[in-house]
Protein backbone atom coordinates (compact mmCIF):
# COMPACT_ATOMS: atom_id res chain seq x y z
CA UNK A 1 0.00 0.00 0.00
CA UNK A 2 1.28 3.52 -0.55
CA UNK A 3 3.18 5.43 2.67
CA UNK A 4 1.01 7.01 4.45
CA UNK A 5 2.92 9.91 4.61
CA UNK A 6 2.93 10.29 0.83
CA UNK A 7 -0.63 10.09 0.41
CA UNK A 8 -1.45 12.36 3.21
CA UNK A 9 1.15 14.75 1.27
CA UNK A 10 -0.67 14.45 -1.68
CA UNK A 11 -4.21 15.09 0.11
CA UNK A 12 -3.39 18.05 1.61
CA UNK A 13 -2.41 19.61 -1.74
CA UNK A 14 -5.49 18.46 -3.22
CA UNK A 15 -8.22 19.55 -0.46
CA UNK A 16 -8.24 22.89 -1.56
CA UNK A 17 -9.57 21.27 -4.89
CA UNK A 18 -11.73 19.35 -3.32
CA UNK A 19 -13.27 21.98 -1.50
CA UNK A 20 -13.56 23.98 -4.52
CA UNK A 21 -15.33 21.05 -6.57
CA UNK A 22 -17.65 20.98 -3.39
CA UNK A 23 -17.83 24.44 -3.32
CA UNK A 24 -19.75 24.92 -6.93
CA UNK A 25 -21.16 21.59 -6.44
CA UNK A 26 -23.31 22.49 -3.29
CA UNK A 27 -24.17 26.00 -4.56
CA UNK A 28 -25.97 25.00 -7.90
CA UNK A 29 -27.75 22.45 -5.33
CA UNK A 30 -29.13 25.57 -2.95
CA UNK A 31 -29.91 27.17 -5.77
CA UNK A 32 -32.33 24.30 -7.02
CA UNK A 33 -33.07 24.04 -3.72
CA UNK A 34 -34.04 27.16 -3.19
CA UNK A 35 -36.22 27.84 -6.65
CA UNK A 36 -37.82 24.37 -5.73
CA UNK A 37 -36.56 22.25 -8.63
CA UNK A 38 -34.63 19.02 -9.34
CA UNK A 39 -30.76 19.94 -10.34
CA UNK A 40 -29.10 16.33 -10.03
CA UNK A 41 -31.21 13.45 -8.38
CA UNK A 42 -28.70 11.07 -10.36
CA UNK A 43 -25.04 9.83 -9.06
CA UNK A 44 -23.26 7.52 -10.37
CA UNK A 45 -19.14 7.33 -9.56
CA UNK A 46 -16.66 5.27 -11.24
CA UNK A 47 -12.93 4.14 -10.40
CA UNK A 48 -10.29 2.72 -12.51
CA UNK A 49 -6.48 2.74 -13.11
CA UNK A 50 -4.67 3.19 -16.21
CA UNK A 51 -1.28 2.46 -17.81
CA UNK A 52 -0.57 5.79 -19.06
CA UNK A 53 0.35 9.61 -17.30
CA UNK A 54 -2.33 11.01 -16.07
CA UNK A 55 -1.90 14.08 -18.45
CA UNK A 56 -2.74 12.54 -21.12
CA UNK A 57 -5.81 10.94 -19.71
CA UNK A 58 -7.45 13.92 -18.51
CA UNK A 59 -6.31 15.65 -21.56
CA UNK A 60 -8.09 13.31 -24.18
CA UNK A 61 -11.02 13.29 -21.59
CA UNK A 62 -10.88 16.98 -21.16
CA UNK A 63 -10.67 17.68 -25.15
CA UNK A 64 -13.06 14.70 -26.30
CA UNK A 65 -16.27 14.61 -24.61
CA UNK A 66 -18.07 17.59 -25.28
CA UNK A 67 -18.22 19.15 -22.42
CA UNK A 68 -16.76 22.26 -20.68
CA UNK A 69 -13.40 21.45 -19.06
CA UNK A 70 -11.96 23.26 -16.36
CA UNK A 71 -7.87 22.00 -14.44
CA UNK A 72 -7.85 23.18 -11.26
CA UNK A 73 -4.45 21.62 -10.78
CA UNK A 74 -2.51 18.18 -12.59
CA UNK A 75 -4.37 16.03 -10.85
CA UNK A 76 -7.72 16.80 -11.02
CA UNK A 77 -10.67 17.53 -13.92
CA UNK A 78 -13.98 19.31 -13.93
CA UNK A 79 -16.22 18.32 -16.41
CA UNK A 80 -19.71 20.31 -17.01
CA UNK A 81 -22.72 20.62 -19.68
CA UNK A 82 -26.08 19.95 -19.88
CA UNK A 83 -27.43 18.25 -16.83
CA UNK A 84 -24.10 16.67 -15.83
CA UNK A 85 -21.48 17.97 -13.06
CA UNK A 86 -18.14 15.49 -13.33
CA UNK A 87 -15.58 16.00 -10.45
CA UNK A 88 -12.68 13.52 -11.57
CA UNK A 89 -9.20 12.87 -9.81
CA UNK A 90 -6.26 11.08 -9.83
CA UNK A 91 -3.47 9.26 -7.73
CA UNK A 92 0.11 8.07 -9.21
CA UNK A 93 1.94 4.93 -8.51
CA UNK A 94 4.81 4.23 -9.95
CA UNK A 95 3.87 2.39 -13.04
CA UNK A 96 0.37 3.49 -13.06
CA UNK A 97 -2.50 5.89 -12.19
CA UNK A 98 -5.57 5.30 -10.64
CA UNK A 99 -8.88 7.42 -11.00
CA UNK A 100 -11.91 8.68 -9.12
CA UNK A 101 -15.09 10.52 -11.47
CA UNK A 102 -18.25 11.37 -9.35
CA UNK A 103 -21.13 12.22 -11.91
CA UNK A 104 -24.26 14.38 -11.12
CA UNK A 105 -26.78 13.90 -13.67
CA UNK A 106 -30.24 14.69 -14.47
CA UNK A 107 -31.20 11.68 -15.99
CA UNK A 108 -30.33 7.97 -15.15
CA UNK A 109 -29.28 8.15 -19.30
CA UNK A 110 -27.50 10.92 -18.78
CA UNK A 111 -25.48 9.58 -16.02
CA UNK A 112 -24.93 5.99 -17.84
CA UNK A 113 -24.18 7.66 -21.53
CA UNK A 114 -21.33 9.94 -19.89
CA UNK A 115 -20.15 6.25 -17.81
CA UNK A 116 -19.48 4.28 -21.06
CA UNK A 117 -18.34 7.23 -22.84
CA UNK A 118 -15.52 7.57 -20.26
CA UNK A 119 -14.58 3.64 -20.00
CA UNK A 120 -15.08 3.82 -24.28
CA UNK A 121 -12.09 7.00 -23.73
CA UNK A 122 -9.32 4.65 -22.07
CA UNK A 123 -10.34 1.60 -23.20
CA UNK A 124 -6.73 1.00 -24.46
CA UNK A 125 -4.85 1.84 -21.61
CA UNK A 126 -7.14 0.65 -18.70
CA UNK A 127 -6.11 -2.28 -16.15
CA UNK A 128 -8.09 -5.05 -16.70
CA UNK A 129 -6.49 -7.32 -13.57
CA UNK A 130 -8.48 -7.45 -10.16
CA UNK A 131 -7.92 -4.29 -7.86
CA UNK A 132 -8.91 -3.09 -4.83
CA UNK A 133 -9.29 0.82 -3.26
CA UNK A 134 -7.72 2.06 0.07
CA UNK A 135 -9.70 4.74 1.32
CA UNK A 136 -6.79 6.44 3.82
CA UNK A 137 -7.79 8.70 6.47
CA UNK A 138 -6.63 11.07 8.85
CA UNK A 139 -7.17 13.99 10.78
CA UNK A 140 -6.11 17.48 9.64
CA UNK A 141 -4.56 19.98 11.87
CA UNK A 142 -8.33 21.64 12.22
CA UNK A 143 -9.29 18.52 13.63
CA UNK A 144 -11.14 17.39 10.61
CA UNK A 145 -11.22 13.85 9.29
CA UNK A 146 -10.25 13.61 5.67
CA UNK A 147 -9.24 10.93 3.30
CA UNK A 148 -7.19 10.14 0.00
CA UNK A 149 -8.95 7.25 -1.96
CA UNK A 150 -5.73 5.39 -4.00
CA UNK A 151 -6.48 2.11 -6.81
CA UNK A 152 -4.21 -0.95 -6.12
CA UNK A 153 -3.57 -3.93 -8.11
CA UNK A 154 -4.19 -7.30 -6.64
CA UNK A 155 -0.57 -8.66 -8.31
CA UNK A 156 0.98 -9.45 -4.70
CA UNK A 157 1.53 -13.13 -4.90
CA UNK A 158 2.60 -15.07 -1.51
CA UNK A 159 4.41 -17.78 -1.02
CA UNK A 160 4.04 -20.11 1.36
CA UNK A 161 7.36 -20.53 3.00
CA UNK A 162 7.09 -16.65 3.95
CA UNK A 163 4.51 -17.38 6.78
CA UNK A 164 6.17 -20.39 8.20
CA UNK A 165 3.46 -19.76 10.98
CA UNK A 166 0.43 -19.71 8.76
CA UNK A 167 1.70 -22.26 6.62
CA UNK A 168 -0.93 -22.84 3.77
CA UNK A 169 -1.52 -18.94 2.74
CA UNK A 170 -3.99 -19.32 0.12
CA UNK A 171 -6.24 -21.60 2.63
CA UNK A 172 -5.67 -19.41 5.68
CA UNK A 173 -7.02 -16.23 3.45
CA UNK A 174 -10.11 -18.53 2.04
CA UNK A 175 -10.60 -19.68 5.72
CA UNK A 176 -10.86 -16.02 7.20
CA UNK A 177 -12.95 -14.48 4.35
CA UNK A 178 -15.75 -17.47 5.02
CA UNK A 179 -15.23 -17.75 8.44
CA UNK A 180 -17.91 -15.77 10.89
CA UNK A 181 -15.28 -13.91 12.67
CA UNK A 182 -15.01 -10.65 11.94
CA UNK A 183 -11.20 -9.97 13.31
CA UNK A 184 -7.53 -10.61 12.46
CA UNK A 185 -4.93 -9.47 14.40
CA UNK A 186 -1.47 -9.99 12.98
CA UNK A 187 1.13 -8.99 15.37
CA UNK A 188 5.29 -9.00 14.77
CA UNK A 189 7.92 -6.59 14.12
CA UNK A 190 8.00 -4.05 11.22
CA UNK A 191 9.45 -5.57 8.09
CA UNK A 192 7.95 -9.41 8.90
CA UNK A 193 5.29 -9.42 6.17
CA UNK A 194 1.99 -8.06 7.96
CA UNK A 195 1.39 -5.87 5.47
CA UNK A 196 1.69 -8.08 2.51
CA UNK A 197 -0.21 -10.25 4.33
CA UNK A 198 -2.96 -7.69 4.31
CA UNK A 199 -2.90 -6.28 0.85
CA UNK A 200 -3.10 -10.28 -0.64
CA UNK A 201 -6.65 -10.54 1.66
CA UNK A 202 -7.98 -7.65 0.06
CA UNK A 203 -6.90 -8.84 -3.15
CA UNK A 204 -8.52 -12.44 -2.85
CA UNK A 205 -11.99 -10.06 -1.84
CA UNK A 206 -10.98 -8.23 -4.82
CA UNK A 207 -11.18 -11.26 -6.90
CA UNK A 208 -13.96 -12.64 -5.44
CA UNK A 209 -16.14 -9.72 -5.96
CA UNK A 210 -15.70 -9.70 -10.35
CA UNK A 211 -12.18 -7.82 -9.61
CA UNK A 212 -12.95 -4.54 -7.21
CA UNK A 213 -13.34 -4.35 -3.12
CA UNK A 214 -12.89 -1.57 -1.18
CA UNK A 215 -11.32 -0.69 2.34
CA UNK A 216 -11.41 1.92 4.74
CA UNK A 217 -7.54 2.17 5.89
CA UNK A 218 -5.99 4.34 8.74
CA UNK A 219 -3.35 4.37 11.01
CA UNK A 220 -3.76 7.75 12.59
CA UNK A 221 -4.12 7.42 15.93
CA UNK A 222 -6.24 10.39 16.01
CA UNK A 223 -8.62 9.78 13.62
CA UNK A 224 -9.39 5.99 15.63
CA UNK A 225 -10.63 8.68 18.24
CA UNK A 226 -13.65 10.62 16.20
CA UNK A 227 -16.77 8.64 16.13
CA UNK A 228 -17.13 9.59 12.47
CA UNK A 229 -14.54 6.84 11.29
CA UNK A 230 -16.61 3.81 12.47
CA UNK A 231 -20.17 5.68 11.29
CA UNK A 232 -18.38 5.36 7.91
CA UNK A 233 -17.32 1.95 8.13
CA UNK A 234 -20.20 0.43 9.30
CA UNK A 235 -22.97 2.67 7.25
CA UNK A 236 -20.36 2.32 3.76
CA UNK A 237 -19.52 0.47 1.36
CA UNK A 238 -16.38 -1.24 2.47
CA UNK A 239 -15.26 -4.37 2.83
CA UNK A 240 -12.84 -4.13 5.38
CA UNK A 241 -11.46 -1.85 7.97
CA UNK A 242 -7.36 -2.07 8.39
CA UNK A 243 -5.95 -0.61 11.21
CA UNK A 244 -1.96 -0.86 10.81
CA UNK A 245 0.23 0.18 14.10
CA UNK A 246 -2.41 0.05 15.90
CA UNK A 247 0.06 -0.33 18.90
CA UNK A 248 -2.22 2.04 21.30
CA UNK A 249 -5.61 0.34 20.39
CA UNK A 250 -5.39 -2.87 20.85
CA UNK A 251 -3.44 -2.60 24.82
CA UNK A 252 -5.81 -3.88 27.10
CA UNK A 253 -8.66 -1.68 28.72
CA UNK A 254 -6.98 -1.89 32.41
CA UNK A 255 -4.37 -0.17 31.01
CA UNK A 256 -6.52 2.87 30.32
CA UNK A 257 -6.97 1.77 26.46
CA UNK A 258 -10.41 4.09 26.03
CA UNK A 259 -10.70 3.22 22.22
CA UNK A 260 -11.01 -0.52 21.56
CA UNK A 261 -14.81 -0.64 22.71
CA UNK A 262 -15.74 1.08 19.60
CA UNK A 263 -13.67 -1.74 17.86
CA UNK A 264 -15.41 -4.16 19.79
CA UNK A 265 -19.08 -2.76 19.78
CA UNK A 266 -19.33 -2.97 15.72
CA UNK A 267 -17.27 -6.32 15.71
CA UNK A 268 -20.39 -8.15 17.12
CA UNK A 269 -22.73 -6.23 15.35
CA UNK A 270 -24.14 -5.11 11.39
CA UNK A 271 -20.46 -5.33 10.53
CA UNK A 272 -20.09 -9.70 11.21
CA UNK A 273 -23.72 -9.69 10.09
CA UNK A 274 -22.71 -8.29 6.09
CA UNK A 275 -19.47 -10.17 6.49
CA UNK A 276 -16.76 -7.50 6.65
CA UNK A 277 -13.36 -8.01 8.31
CA UNK A 278 -11.67 -5.67 10.57
CA UNK A 279 -7.80 -6.48 10.43
CA UNK A 280 -5.32 -4.95 12.76
CA UNK A 281 -1.71 -4.58 12.36
CA UNK A 282 0.77 -4.05 15.63
CA UNK A 283 4.40 -3.86 16.23
CA UNK A 284 3.51 -4.77 20.01
CA UNK A 285 6.59 -7.80 20.76
CA UNK A 286 3.99 -9.78 23.57
CA UNK A 287 0.91 -11.70 23.00
CA UNK A 288 -0.08 -11.04 26.35
CA UNK A 289 0.26 -7.17 25.22
CA UNK A 290 -3.37 -7.34 23.61
CA UNK A 291 -6.44 -7.07 25.20
CA UNK A 292 -8.21 -10.44 26.04
CA UNK A 293 -11.65 -9.46 24.63
CA UNK A 294 -10.39 -8.77 21.48
CA UNK A 295 -8.66 -12.20 20.49
CA UNK A 296 -11.42 -13.90 22.13
CA UNK A 297 -13.15 -17.13 20.19
CA UNK A 298 -16.29 -16.05 18.36
CA UNK A 299 -14.70 -12.57 17.13
CA UNK A 300 -11.40 -13.27 16.42
CA UNK A 301 -11.04 -15.47 13.93
CA UNK A 302 -6.96 -15.60 14.18
CA UNK A 303 -3.80 -13.85 15.97
CA UNK A 304 -1.02 -13.99 14.03
CA UNK A 305 2.23 -13.99 15.28
CA UNK A 306 4.32 -13.12 12.11
CA UNK A 307 7.85 -12.99 13.26
CA UNK A 308 11.77 -13.45 10.89
CA UNK A 309 12.52 -16.51 9.05
CA UNK A 310 15.40 -18.58 10.88
CA UNK A 311 18.56 -19.12 8.15
CA UNK A 312 16.66 -22.22 6.91
CA UNK A 313 13.53 -21.25 6.67
CA UNK A 314 14.95 -17.82 4.76
CA UNK A 315 16.75 -20.50 2.29
CA UNK A 316 13.50 -22.45 1.83
CA UNK A 317 12.06 -18.78 0.71
CA UNK A 318 15.04 -17.60 -1.19
CA UNK A 319 15.00 -20.26 -3.36
CA UNK A 320 11.51 -19.93 -5.53
CA UNK A 321 12.25 -15.94 -5.66
CA UNK A 322 16.12 -16.72 -6.70
CA UNK A 323 14.99 -19.08 -9.62
CA UNK A 324 12.41 -16.75 -10.44
CA UNK A 325 14.31 -13.67 -10.85
CA UNK A 326 16.95 -15.70 -12.32
CA UNK A 327 19.48 -14.96 -9.48
CA UNK A 328 21.83 -17.55 -7.61
CA UNK A 329 20.04 -18.51 -4.19
CA UNK A 330 23.57 -19.17 -2.78
CA UNK A 331 25.00 -15.64 -3.48
CA UNK A 332 21.69 -13.84 -2.03
CA UNK A 333 21.91 -16.55 1.27
CA UNK A 334 25.92 -15.05 1.24
CA UNK A 335 24.40 -11.75 1.74
CA UNK A 336 22.07 -12.56 4.49
CA UNK A 337 24.44 -14.94 6.18
CA UNK A 338 27.42 -11.98 6.09
CA UNK A 339 25.31 -9.76 8.47
CA UNK A 340 25.69 -12.09 11.53
CA UNK A 341 22.31 -12.38 11.91
CA UNK A 342 20.49 -15.67 13.42
CA UNK A 343 17.01 -14.75 11.48
CA UNK A 344 15.99 -12.27 8.85
CA UNK A 345 12.31 -10.58 7.98
CA UNK A 346 10.83 -10.91 4.66
CA UNK A 347 11.87 -6.76 4.18
CA UNK A 348 15.50 -8.37 4.52
CA UNK A 349 15.35 -11.48 2.29
CA UNK A 350 13.35 -9.35 -0.87
CA UNK A 351 16.28 -6.30 -0.35
CA UNK A 352 18.86 -8.94 -0.98
CA UNK A 353 17.43 -10.78 -3.52
CA UNK A 354 16.31 -7.58 -5.56
CA UNK A 355 20.60 -6.55 -4.61
CA UNK A 356 21.35 -9.67 -6.37
CA UNK A 357 18.98 -9.20 -9.28
CA UNK A 358 20.17 -5.59 -10.19
CA UNK A 359 23.96 -7.03 -9.98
Amino acid sequence: MSHPTESRYNSSISQQVWDFSTLVLKTRLADALERGVSRYPIHRSLRFAARAPVAAVFDDLALNLGLNAQRLDGDSLLLDGEGLFVDAHASRKADYSSYYFGIWADSVERAESLTRSLQERVETVRIREPMFSIDWHFLTGRGELQSASIEELADDVLLDAAYPEIGDVKTFVDRYLRAKETVLVLQGRPGTGKTRLIRAILGEISRRNGGSAQALYTGDKKALECDEIYVKFITGEDEAFVVEDADHLLRPRAEGNEHLHRFLAIADGVVRAQGRKIIFSTNLPNVGDLDDALVRPGRCFAHVHVRELTLAEAQTLVAPLAADRGVNAAEVMGVLAASGNRSHSLAQIYQAVDRASSN
